[in-house]
């Protein structure tokens, strides 16, 4: 009898602690697949019942039941709750390869071509990973987006440089990016406004575009698909194409959700089988993959389906990462201190030991298959927030993250499984981490608040990375490109630091800063334990901007050609914010882009560099073409473009805007040719005999 009431008591006390652990946030990875249209509307509008959260908890896998009493599967680095997801892992799957590390390089998918000119390629990232950019060439043509069009451009004879085609698209849509692969050419677009008549109606739909361009004047599309998101990124890894596109779930009608794509005019459904969902991550928010294999575009494409929402994304040669950074308390109390040495008492009295405060990042690892299929593998979270992809790195097969919080900045490494080796201490407590790079064994990380102190990081031993060396210098870098494995180049903004005192006692009340121009700068780091600078060039002034600020595929290096070029815009109001300081200059950078004052001055700036003399600048090129109109009471200037790319092929140096294309000699800078796009298109059109094609897409 007394065993009965022993028993009662127990079954009612374990009763009682899953009523009161519906009450706290429950952390697991676990990935469920979609089972119906009705599952998907109540996870759009976000109503779980009662009873299945109850019967998740008491009927549950023996896992869960593992982790509910033992507390299984919860590490920390720093307070952020690290979580492996092993039961996901498919333990026959060997670690990934040794990788180096990541260093800007061509792209495998752009080097295969028939032409053996010497002729640079896109700054990418990972080696053997292309990324899509705005122009690209293949040594005899270049490809570029024009406006709403693709030029392609013969540039065989530069001395003669010919529009060989130009594809304009009837469907609206606006191309964003262009990747090249062999005789093909992928047009990635986005349609502009959506299509849906939804409250969400404003989302745009990414438009993928494969042509086949053996020849040249007559482009032929293969492959013409349509994903229901807005376009997020993209690369290509051998022959496979992957997009990722990302946004709200959308309703395509009252309690109907969309879950459709498009293929080649047919209108087709993302099977639910491919759509995924994680039960610790609530979210309206939908990220699709498309896979295509470029060797097979006669095949079906495949797309699926996650519920989760993405801030940044890196991609290796064996994986894709994506973030999701989230802000606010994190405060998360496992089950398993229910039945600690307080019991319930203990609950109620949980300050919670895994509190993450402020910002964290959740990390979702995809694993690329034998196939070139994308599997989910884990997913895990840690403190802080990371810039751009150059905050990530695979090395050995295992992930290196730089982050930042009010605490400083940061490296930790995790494994393949993503669970802690190690991290390094904080640095700069209270500075904004403005740019990030790995070198092999190495991390440099550049933080800023009225200085520029660049950190050096030892990664050799996984386990206890350390700070090596700082150095302190005006200004702040927001991007770091490698110069060699000993020297590092830098490029952003440079300030002076400004002194404010009390105007009674003289005593400092404050120290602030304000920007004077743009800057590159090359670092010596041939001794780990004192990095100095060894060259720098002030560019411009405060109304002085650039596209590599915020996108390092402006960048062209060439070490071997001691070649380095950027375009550079110079604004007629000062490009700087109201208090310059902190994570201000931070959001004046992102702004960029979306600066619409008016410019007085664009060009390329060509500089020679070398460990020996720094920066040398050999001269600007220019495509402006400006009408001016003077009277005794208004003055104006127009200006017709900016300049978007440059690149060599051999000798020559070719710049590449919108409206022209200019190729000059890569030593002198002479001018050998040029061709305005618009004025060469007036021409052929009026011209009767002109073979030329022009392309319009439906």
């Amino acid at each position: 009898m007394r065993k009965v009431k022993v028993a009662i008591i127990m079954i009612l006390i374990i009763l009682l602690c899953i009523i009161l652990a519906l009450f706290f946030t429950r952390e697991t990875s676990e990935l469920k697949t979609i089972k119906s249209e009705k599952d998907l509307l109540r996870i759009y509008e976000n109503d779980t019942p009662i009873l299945e959260k109850i019967a998740g908890y008491a009927f549950g896998t023996p896992y869960m039941f593992v982790e509910l009493f033992l507390g299984i599967g919860q590490t920390s680095i720093s307070g952020a709750s690290i979580q492996s997801s092993d039961m996901l892992t498919d333990s026959s799957l060997s670690p990934a390869e040794t990788s180096p590390g990541n260093v800007s390089t061509t792209s495998s998918s752009e080097a295969e071509t028939s032409s053996t000119k010497d002729f640079s390629t896109t700054n990418i990232q990972v080696e053997n990973v292309d990324e899509a950019d705005i122009t690209k060439t293949d040594g005899d043509y270049i490809y570029s987006i024009s406006e709403d069009s693709v030029i392609i451009t013969n540039v065989i004879d530069p001395n003669n440089i010919q529009i060989a085609s130009k594809i304009t698209f009837q469907d609206g849509s606006m191309p964003e990016d262009l990747i090249l692969y062999n005789n093909k050419l992928i047009v990635i677009a986005e349609d502009g406004w959506g299509k849906l008549k939804s409250q969400y109606n404003y989302n745009s739909n990414t438009n993928v575009k494969i042509y086949n361009i053996e020849n040249k004047e007559a482009p032929e599309l293969l492959k013409n698909y349509e994903l229901h998101q807005p376009y997020y990124t993209s690369r290509c890894i051998d022959n496979q194409l992957y997009v990722i596109a990302s946004g709200v779930l959308r309703e395509e009608e009252e309690d109907k959700i969309d879950i459709y794509y498009q293929e080649d005019g047919l209108r087709k459904a993302i099977e639910f089988d491919n759509m995924k969902y994680l039960e610790d991550v609530k979210t309206r928010q939908q990220t699709l993959f498309s896979v295509v294999d470029l060797n097979n575009v006669e095949d079906d494409i495949s797309v699926d389906s996650y519920l989760i929402d993405i801030s940044n994304a890196y991609v290796s040669e064996k994986a894709v990462y994506l973030l999701d950074e989230k802000y606010g308390s994190n405060s998360e109390m496992p089950i398993s201190a229910l039945f600690g040495l307080k019991g319930i008492f203990g609950a109620i009295d949980y300050e919670g030991e895994n509190e993450i405060k402020g910002t964290t990042t959740e990390i979702y690892k995809f694993n690329i298959e034998h196939n070139g299929e994308l599997r989910y593998g884990n997913k895990t979270r840690v403190k802080g927030r990371t810039i751009n992809q150059y905050s990530l790195d695979e090395y050995n097969g295992h992930l290196r993250v730089a982050l930042y919080d009010n605490d400083g900045a940061r490296v930790v490494i995790l494994d393949e499984n993503l669970g802690p080796i190690g991290e390094s201490q904080d640095v700069a407590k209270g500075e904004t981490m403005y740019s990030s790079r790995f070198m092999g064994e190495k991390a440099y990380l550049v933080t800023y608040k009225t200085m520029d102190p660049l950190f050096v990081i030892d990664l050799s031993n996984e386990a206890q990375p350390r700070v090596l060396g700082e150095l302190k210098i005006p200004g702040y870098s927001t991007y770091l490109h490698p110069y060699d494995d000993e020297h590092i180049i830098g490029i952003g903004i440079e300030t002076q630091e400004v002194v404010n005192r009390d105007s009674s006692t003289g005593r400092i009340r404050s120290t602030s800063s304000k920007i004077i121009g743009m800057k590159m700068a090359l670092f010596d780091v041939s001794d780990v334990n004192n990095p100095i600078e060894i060259g720098n060039t002030i560019i411009g002034d405060k109304r002085t901007t650039s596209a590599i600020l915020t996108n390092p595929k402006a960048l062209l290096f060439s070490k071997e050609k001691s070649l380095i070029a950027i375009p550079v815009n110079n604004y007629t109001e000062d490009f700087e914010v109201d208090s310059p300081s902190g994570d201000s200059y931070s959001s004046a950078i992102k702004a960029y882009t979306s600066y619409d004052k008016e410019y007085v001055g664009e060009g390329y700036l060509v500089y020679n560099i070398d460990i020996e003399n720094g920066f040398n600048l050999k001269g600007t090129i220019t495509h402006e073409e400006s009408t001016t109109k003077n009277s005794y009471y208004y003055r104006t200037t127009r200006y017709n473009s900016k300049l978007l790319r440059g690149l060599y092929i051999e000798d020559n140096l070719y710049t590449v805007s919108e409206k022209m294309i200019k190729v000059n000699n890569l030593d002198t800078l002479e001018l050998i040719n040029e061709l305005k796009i618009e004025e060469y298109e007036n021409n052929n059109n009026q011209n009767n005999n002109n073979n030329k094609t022009y392309l319009k897409v439906d």
